[in-house]
This record gives structure tokens, sequence and C-alpha cells, in this order.
């Protein structure tokens, strides 16, 4: 059995089922996106594609954390 997820990435399977796409379209549209600061591409995650607060920080969170 797979170990659960922890942190950002345990929001993954519902952000997956709740907006039709999976996480590395995510991470890419964070990647090409003209802003860099975290609380930036959250806002812009939530006003252009309408993500919820948590799974929005999540998102930028693991995605900036790879960088």
């Amino acid at each position: 059995m797979a170990a659960a997820a922890k942190g950002p990435a345990s929001y993954f399977p519902s952000i997956e089922k709740k907006y039709g796409r999976p996480i590395a379209e995510w991470k890419d549209l964070i990647r090409s996106s003209p802003l860099t600061k975290h609380m930036e591409l959250v806002n812009w995650l939530k006003t252009e594609h309408g993500l919820g607060h948590g799974h929005a920080n999540a998102l930028v969170a693991h995605t900036l954390a790879e960088a």
C-alpha cells in the first residue's frame, strides 16, 4: 500500500477531481505565468481559474518548492 501524500500534495486528488485537470497541467500553468511571487500566483489561480484558496496555495507551494 502506498504511503499517504503529505503537505501540499495531499490536496492533489481532490484538485484533479474538482477541477478536472491533471496536476501536471496546473504546474505547467504556474510555471508559464509571468508572476513569480507565491501570493500573486495564488490570487491568479483563484481569480482566473476559479480555484479555492487552499487548492491554489497547495499547487503554488508544491510547484515553487520544485524550482
